[in-house]
């Protein structure tokens, strides 16, 4: 099981090339631990977006009421963390009218993610909401933090991910059943780039710049979006191919 890298301080002082991945074993993981991270790479990254899943309530610009968890506190803490795959860019969002943000954990390269300390039930409640059910019980992790991966059913956000620990502790996500070679692919809208570079710009402390440059470069968004198109976008300009 991999190691998740932990962002600290600048860019300047820790580039990514300094801190390589290591191997943690899977053995050392306690069957159903109490604490896990919530590795958020999409709108989840805003801390008060990832609040109202927690609270209940209705997110700013969302389409639809969130009932809540049933521990409604705030998590312990958050990080920045760097993941082992790629965001692509697929389907249709019925909140952003653009294609929403999926996680291939199998893919070559490194995606950065906001990582909220939560325990587990409350975690298994916001898996719960995102994949738009009641959280009226316990979500079982016992298969996702043995194999890394666990699919609940066919929908977005349906599928489980355990990329890693991150001190001693799992890091669990949730995405499509279906990879990039397989889903749909769709480019995002204006609205959910800003969403995402703002995210960025909360959790890493990326500039309007790298945020373009990354968000440009992903899957689904790479041929319709230029980084100078969505930098003008970033900026409230409107889309420009």
């Amino acid at each position: 099981m991999v190691e998740i890298r932990r962002v600290v301080g600048s860019e300047a002082e820790h580039p990514a090339a300094q801190h390589p991945a290591a191997q943690h074993p899977t053995a050392q993981r306690p069957a159903a631990p109490e604490l896990v991270w919530y590795a958020a790479y999409g709108s989840n990254m805003h801390a008060e977006r990832l609040n109202v899943y927690l609270r209940g309530g209705r997110p700013a610009g969302g389409a639809r009421s969130c009932p809540g968890a049933r521990d409604g506190r705030p998590p312990r803490r958050s990080v920045p963390v760097v993941l082992p795959g790629v965001l692509y860019f697929a389907s249709l969002s019925l909140v952003w009218t653009g294609g929403s943000g999926f996680y291939d954990p199998g893919a070559d390269g490194e995606m950065p993610a906001r990582a909220y300390l939560l325990t587990a039930e409350q975690f298994g409640d916001i898996a719960q909401q995102e994949m738009r059910r009641e959280p009226l019980g316990d979500l079982d992790l016992s298969t996702v933090l043995v194999t890394g991966r666990e699919r609940l059913g066919p929908g977005r956000y349906e599928t489980l991910v355990c990329p890693g620990d991150l001190d001693g502790l799992p890091v669990l996500t949730f995405t499509a059943s279906w990879s990039p070679a397989e889903a749909v692919l769709n480019a995002p809208s204006a609205a959910y780039l800003r969403n995402l570079a703002s995210g960025l710009a909360e959790a890493h402390g990326w500039g309007p710049g790298r945020a373009a440059d990354y968000l440009s470069s992903r899957p689904g968004a790479a041929g319709h979006w230029t980084a100078d198109a969505v930098r003008r976008a970033l900026e409230g300009a409107g889309p420009a191919g």
